[in-house]
Formats: structure tokens, sequence, C-alpha cells
């Protein structure tokens, strides 16, 4: 499955994250769109109107799981699709920032 770090991800890059909404509530990262898994299939159209042409997804959750489960999903769909290895966990330990919807320092659950 095509996997990439946290720390590979450039600003601008387009990140799917697939966690549920009390996750998303308590932190997430700017910019990304949010789908949770348990409504993907029913949501899809969402992504596919959201995502770059040409451009890759990168797809996130906690700490990798999920998203690896929605990254072969759409690849099989012929999307170019990574999973961003060790989720949301990674992002906050690497430094990255964590919002709430309203814009304030969020966390990872």
């Amino acid at each position: 499955m095509p996997t990439v770090e946290v720390t590979d991800l450039k600003d601008g890059d387009f990140l799917l994250d697939v966690r549920e909404d009390d996750e998303w509530q308590a932190g997430h990262a700017e910019g990304a769109l949010h789908i949770p898994i348990s409504e993907f299939v029913a949501r899809y159209g969402e992504l596919t109107e959201a995502a770059p042409q040409d451009g890759r997804v990168h797809v996130i959750c906690r700490s990798g799981g999920r998203s690896a489960q929605v990254t072969m999903y759409l690849v099989q769909q012929g999307i170019d699709a990574v999973n961003v290895d060790g989720g949301m966990q990674v992002w906050q330990a690497t430094g990255h920032p964590v919002i709430t919807n309203d814009g304030k320092p969020g966390h990872v659950l």
C-alpha cells in the first residue's frame, strides 16, 4: 500500500481525515477534508469534488489503520492516494498544528 511519512507532507498537500466526528472536533489539521470512515462510501462524491484532479490524496486517521483501509479503496477506484503513516498522533508529535473548528489549539483523541 502506498504510504508516506508525516514529515513528507508539504504545505498545500490535499489531506483527507477519516476519523469520527468526536475525534475531528477535538482537533484536526487545518484545511483537511473530513469524511468519517463510517460515512465514507455514502459521501464519496464529496471527495471527488474536493480533491485535486491530478493530485494526490493523503489519507489520515489517528494512527494509520482506518486511513489504510480508505487508501486501499481509493487506489482500487483509480485515485492516486497514500496512507499517512502514524496518522494524527505523529502529526501532533512532530509539531504540526492541531486546531478545533473555531481555530483554537486542539488535541488528538
